[in-house]
This record gives C-alpha cells, sequence and structure tokens, in this order.
C-alpha cells in the first residue's frame, strides 16, 4: 500500500433477487433478511439458520426480527470512533421504519460475505448508503404484505410507521412481532424495485442521534480490545529491534524465565516484512505488569541490519541533492514551463517539508488469540479485520476457513489499525506458547513501531503574469514511497506545469494516516498558492477561484485517476468566505488565512483566524468549514464531531507532531516528547457548515483534514508576514515586531 494515496475503495456488486434470504431463524424464532454482495450460489435457507447462531455463516448486512419485537441491525464495519457502528444501522432502520430507540446494534464479525469491511478510505458512507436503506426498505414491503394479507386488503392501502403497521381504511394496526411468522413465508420482492423514502419524509438521516456505544463509553464498561478478557488467557508483551528491520541474535530467556508470574519467553524469527510480523522476544506472564516487569530486564543482543545509520538529517541531504540534479521521475508535464517562466513577471521559489509521524492512538495496539495448529479465533479492536486473517494465514499457514475473527470496538484508528502486525504477533505468540494470549503494547510501543506517516520535501518555483495569474508551476516531490498523484492540486488547472517525484531509500514502516497524501500535499500547495497571491499583491481568496475558473468537472487522468468538480469547490469557497466574514481588517498579529482541498470523495473549504503575540505565542481563534459531502448527512451529530475532531486532530499534527530519525531508530519514547495539542491550544471556536449537493453521500472522517493545516499558516503568514514552510509549526519562529 502507498501510504501517500488511500486505500482503494471497496467494490460492490449490485443487488439481484437472488442476493436476498428470507428464513426462519432456529435461534430466535424469527426473521432475518440479509445482503450478499458476491454471488454465494444457492444457499438452504435451513442451513443458513442453522449456522447464523454460531456465526459460521451470516449475511452482509442483516436485519433480526424477533417474535418478541426485538430488531436487532448488524453493523458490518469496525468502529474506531468514526461512528459508523451508528450511522450504517440508522440507513437500515429509516427505511426499515424501525423507532431507534427499540433498537439493537451488534457488530458483525468478519465474513467474506461483507465483501471489505475495512474500515478507511471514508468508504463506508458511500459503499453502503444505497445498500442498506435497499435491505431495510425490502424488510418493510414484506412486512406490509403480511399484514395486508392478513386483512385481506391490497397493500397499497397500508403503510409503515414506527415498527406498526396500519390499514388506515378500517383503523387496523398490526405490530412488526406479529407479522414475523407471516412475512417469513412470503416470496421475497425483487430489490431493485423496492420504493425508498424521499428525503423529506427521513425521520432518522440528518438528525442528531447519539452513538449506540456512548454510554458504555462514559461509564467505563467492557468494550474496547484492552477490556477484552478470555478464560484461562495469559498475557503477553512483545520486544522488537529499536532499529526498523533489525534481528535478535541472543537474549538471557533463561534469566526472564525465573523472574515472578512469567509463564514463558521466546525468540520469535519474524519475516522480513516490514509491516509484518517483525522478529523479537516474546514474554508470556500471568499479568500484563508481570509481562512488562520482565520486560524491564530483558538483555538482548541485536542485527540492527542496513538501516541503522538512517537519520531526518541524511535524508534532508538526501533530498537537497536529488533536487539539485534537477532530474526525477516526470509525474505530469503540460504545456511549456521554460517559456512560462521567461515570460513571468514575478517568480517564487520555496521548500516545504513535513517530518514523519506517528498516529497515537488513545488505545494502543492490542489483540487476543487463542491458536492452535490449524485454528485460529482473534479479537482485535481493528480496522481491516480481514487483512489479519490474510497474515494470521500467510506467516502461520492456517487455512482462512479455519480463521475467526471477532471485531471489537478501538479506542481511535486514523488508518493505524489498517495494518494487522499486532494482530499477527498475538497469533504468533498465542500458537508458540500453547495458550490463549493477549498481547499489548506500551506506549512506547506504539510510537516507535507505528507504521508512520511518511514525511516529504518539496522543491516548488511558481510565476504569474502582468496580470497576477498564475501561468507556471513547477514541482519536484522527494518521497519516501510510492509517489505523487498526476491529478494533485493545482495540476489540470495551471497550463504549463512540471511534476517531478524522486524516492529515497530508506527501512521505515509507513502506512496511511488519515487521509493520507492528502493531509501533507495540501498544506504544501495551498500554502504556496497563498504565497503567488501574495507575490502578485492579489487577494488570496481571488486567485483560488480564478485557478478553479469556469471548470465543471475535469476529468482524472491515469489507472486511478480522480475527476474533480471545480464547481463544486467554488460553491464551498465561496460559502467559506461568506460565513467567515473574509477580507475584513485586522490588526497586526491577527490574520485570516484561506485554504480548500478535495479528497475522499469531499469537496472542503476552510477559512482560520488566529492571534500571535509579538513574541509568538499562537492562538486559533476561529475555524469555520463548508464542507460539500454530497445529498445526505446521515447523522448529525457524528458529522459534526468529524469535522471538529478532525480540525481538532489536523491542527495538533500541524502544530506539535513530529518524530526524530537518528542512528536509525525513533527518538521520541512517549506523549511527554511527542506533545499531542491540548485543550488551552484548541481553537476557541469551529463553525461547521455542510452545503449538501446533487451527489452521492460520502465519508467525512479524512476530507476534513487537509485543508486546516494551510488555512492556519496562511493566517499566521497576514498576521505577522512569517511565511511557514515546514511541519511542525512548532519549528518556525513566528515572532514580529
Amino acid at each position: 500500500m502507498n501510504p501517500y494515496e488511500a486505500p482503494t475503495p471497496p467494490t460492490m456488486t449490485a443487488l439481484d433477487r437472488r442476493d436476498f434470504l428470507r428464513l426462519t431463524s432456529v435461534a430466535s424464532g424469527g426473521l432475518i433478511l440479509g445482503s450478499f454482495l458476491k454471488n454465494t450460489g444457492d444457499v438452504q435457507a435451513a442451513e443458513i439458520a442453522k449456522t447464523a447462531p454460531a456465526g459460521d455463516f451470516t449475511p452482509n448486512a442483516f436485519i433480526r426480527l424477533g417474535l418478541d419485537g426485538s430488531i436487532t441491525l448488524i453493523a458490518p464495519r469496525p468502529d474506531s470512533g468514526q461512528g459508523v457502528k451508528t450511522s450504517l444501522p440508522m440507513l437500515l432502520a429509516e427505511d426499515l421504519e424501525a423507532p431507534w430507540q427499540s433498537v439493537t446494534v451488534q457488530m458483525a464479525d468478519l465474513n467474506s460475505i461483507y465483501g471489505s469491511q475495512a474500515a478507511g478510505g471514508s468508504t463506508s458512507t458511500p459503499t453502503f448508503y444505497t445498500l442498506l436503506r435497499q435491505l431495510g426498505a425490502t424488510a418493510r414491503i414484506m412486512l406490509v404484505e403480511a399484514a395486508a394479507q392478513t386483512w385481506g386488503v391490497p397493500a397499497n392501502e397500508c403503510v409503515a410507521e414506527s415498527a406498526v403497521v396500519h390499514h388506515r381504511a378500517s383503523k387496523r394496526s398490526l405490530a412488526y412481532r406479529d407479522l414475523v411468522a407471516k412475512a417469513a413465508t412470503l416470496p421475497v420482492p425483487d430489490a431493485k424495485k423496492a420504493v425508498l423514502k424521499d428525503s423529506k419524509d427521513f425521520k432518522l438521516l440528518g438528525r442528531r442521534i447519539s452513538g449506540v456505544d456512548n454510554q458504555k463509553i462514559v461509564t467505563g464498561q467492557n468494550l474496547f480490545g484492552l477490556d477484552f478478557k478470555l478464560p484461562g488467557m495469559a498475557y503477553a508483551v512483545f520486544e522488537k529491534c529499536p532499529v526498523f528491520g533489525g534481528k535478535v541474535v541472543s537474549a538471557n530467556l533463561d534469566r526472564i524465565k525465573t523472574l515472578p508470574g512469567v509463564k514463558d519467553a521466546f525468540i520469535l524469527e519474524g519475516t522480513s516484512d516490514l509491516r509484518g510480523l517483525m522478529p523479537g522476544v516474546a514474554i508470556i506472564a500471568d499479568s500484563t505488569w508481570a509481562a512488562l516487569s520482565a520486560r524491564r530486564q530483558l538483555k538482548i543482543v541485536w542485527n540492527e541490519g542496513t538501516h541503522a545509520n538512517d537519520s531526518w538529517d541524511n535524508f534532508t541531504q538526501q533530498a537537497q541533492a536529488l533536487a539539485a540534479k534537477g532530474t526525477g521521475n516526470v509525474v505530469r508535464k503540460d504545456g511549456d514551463i521554460d517559456a512560462a517562466f521567461a515570460a513571468a513577471t514575478k517568480t517564487v521559489e520555496g521548500v516545504y517539508s513535513y517530518p514523519f509521524i506517528s498516529h497515537a492512538n488513545l488505545e494502543p495496539q492490542n489483540c487476543t488469540a487463542r491458536v492452535s495448529a490449524d485454528h485460529a479465533e482473534i479479537w482485535a479492536p481493528t480496522q481491516n479485520p480481514g487483512a489479519g486473517a490474510d497474515m494470521v494465514n500467510k506467516v502461520l499457514g492456517i487455512p482462512k476457513a479455519n480463521i475467526t475473527v471477532h471485531i471489537l470496538r478501538a479506542g481511535g484508528g486514523f488508518g493505524r489499525r489498517l495494518s494487522a502486525d499486532f494482530v499477527v504477533e498475538a497469533a504468533a505468540i498465542a500458537q508458540k506458547a500453547g495458550v490463549p494470549v493477549k498481547l499489548t503494547w506500551t506506549r512506547e510501543d506504539d510510537l516507535r513501531h507505528d507504521h508512520f506517516r511518511p514525511g516529504g520535501f518539496h522543491f516548488l518555483k511558481g510565476g504569474v503574469d502582468d496580470s497576477g495569474k498564475i501561468t507556471a508551476w513547477r514541482n519536484h516531490t522527494v518521497l519516501f514511497a510510492g509517489g505523487l498523484s498526476a491529478d494533485e492540486f493545482p495540476s489540470r488547472f495551471i497550463p504549463n506545469h512540471l511534476g517531478l517525484s524522486s524516492v529515497i531509500d530508506n527501512g521505515i514502516p509507513m502506512g496511511p494516516w488519515r487521509a493520507p497524501g492528502s493531509c501533507v500535499f495540501a498544506f504544501v500547495y495551498q500554502s504556496f498558492i497563498d504565497e503567488l497571491a501574495h507575490a502578485a499583491g492579489r487577494d488570496p481568496l481571488a486567485v483560488r477561484l480564478e485557478i478553479l475558473g469556469d471548470h465543471g468537472t475535469v476529468p482524472g487522468t491515469g489507472e486511478r485517476g480522480t475527476p474533480y468538480n471545480a464547481a463544486r469547490m467554488k460553491a464551498v469557497v465561496k460559502l467559506v468566505a461568506e460565513k467567515s466574514g473574509w477580507g475584513k481588517k485586522l490588526p497586526r498579529g491577527q490574520g485570516q488565512g484561506i485554504a480548500f482541498h478535495f479528497s475522499h470523495r469531499g469537496y472542503i473549504a476552510q477559512v482560520a483566524e488566529v492571534t500571535v503575540a509579538k513574541t509568538g505565542e499562537l492562538r486559533v481563534d476561529r475555524v469555520v468549514c463548508v464542507a460539500d459531502v454530497g445529498s445526505q448527512i446521515v447523522n448529525l451529530s457524528g458529522a459534526e464531531n468529524q469535522v471538529e475532531g478532525s480540525i481538532v486532530d489536523g491542527l495538533s499534527a500541524a502544530w506539535r507532531q513530529e518524530l526524530n530519525i537518528e542512528r536509525g531508530r525513533i527518538v521520541e519514547a512517549n506523549l511527554a516528547e511527542y506533545q499531542l495539542l491540548r485543550m488551552p491550544d484548541a481553537p476557541r471556536k469551529i463553525e461547521c457548515h455542510f452545503l449538501q449537493s446533487d451527489n452521492p453521500p460520502t465519508g467525512l472522517g479524512e476530507p476534513v483534514l487537509p485543508p486546516l493545516a494551510p488555512a492556519v499558516a496562511n493566517a499566521i503568514f497576514a498576521a505577522t508576514g512569517k511565511r511557514i514552510r515546514q511541519l511542525p509549526f512548532s519549528k518556525t519562529d513566528i515572532s514580529w515586531s
């Protein structure tokens, strides 16, 4: 996976009549409806009913209606705080006509019938929006038909409301629980003909709905991976080489095995995959404390490998040397770049950079596993249960059919839990130990063995003509993996554009961090656009609107090229300018900055207002955000939470977060050195506006974050005249006189 790019969105096949099941559940005596995302062939309803209670076979997104009136909705994707355990069942409940207060939500286990269960790339809403509504509507149609047949009236004379079917003419009513047995005998209607509600009739969608787990979270009930316990389990810790890719030569295992509470200690050889099972020493004990205490007495001789001399200073020197050559992989070339620069009235050059950073989940990585030679059962707070099963299959040789993954609530994801290293570690330790094992990482493990957001360098040059229009743009990126997209804005919008890319060899494990690529590229390009606007003596808002021009949808290029709807972006930019009062006069030390970015199907614009004291202390007074993520917000409370959380997270990363690399290892050990944003530094005010457009709904977990850093950096320039070209902001002296 390229850590600069979002995960490839999963694809779903269309539904047809064969894709729906209805059966009488042996366990509940109720009606189960499920939708399938792949052709499963003819499956006997009796077999499905028989296996459903054991979890051996479950439909993708299903509704269980009990004879006792219970309504159970299944959430098919992991929840790490983004709220899909609430929002996806809301889609089912809306068109089912199920009162939310009577619904029970359960998290699904991993099952191939769901297609992709990875919660990444802000894909859950666009993937399931129509699918789950169809499922709910189909169940409602069957219940209405059951009532109509019971009364001997046409179905179109009946209506379902709040789990009750009414026949208005005769004033008769039947609750869903009274219709379950009859509905289970009816033929399944064609899903494509299911009539979905008009948005004006929504009772749930667009409202503020509290998260289904909120009560458990605030009262400290067992919910997260760290809370999970298995009878008879042991506790494990795992020590890996501080240098990426290093291997164990020897360890004082005999001594460790004599320590209080320790049951076993052994070396795992690991694999060559930097994102898989790394070599290390496992300690098994009767408590996490005993395991951690024994770990402090470990003495390991390491073979630190070929990257023991890597450092950020060395990477910086390599980047400068690559840029000085003036050559690289040509990512994009439009127009005549040399002629455009020769004709430019003004040119600006700038070098932008950003460091490696950690995901810093509040809940460190952990996993519980019960593994034999040919079976594995796993309980994991994961964003990507399928990746965990795949890696256990690959590394331990256990058949996929014999791997069960139970998805637990995760205390933060942000892309980190798309990786499966902690899952395969727990499984490998449990298999060798011969007992169920709960593996717990420490905060130090989490910081030093993350799959990091990559650092990068951008060597930029831009030119403007007599009218102040940007006519030339040259960008040489020096990255640590993958490459820059040919479609990264402002490419396709600047007539003379040259994009070059080079890669630094390194041994650092990297992975997607919230809004992969976009989270740093937006800072670079929206800041440099601001530089060019000020060099031309023009309003940065006007320059941005000029770049977007009168384009409608600009097609993407290449295999993963994404169309860019300039009209949608212009609309959010204009609205954020209006809502923020863009252009108002402010005294020295105060400033406004504007930025926008398109990612994960979302069009987002933000204006930040800051105050900078003469001595350089920064305060973010206000952030105004306008988001176009389609025609419908599913859960308004969840959506606002995502916007506000993205802005705080984006500010934390931009202002404070940095990992230093020396001698092939991460220097920072804990949150005292790796500082996250504290409450006094959070924006004083966040305003969130949704611009609903006639486009399919999409997710909000990622697209709001990228514009924050450049909006604040541009506001700092407006306040102080100091241009920030390096993240984090704390690296730049922004004092003024």
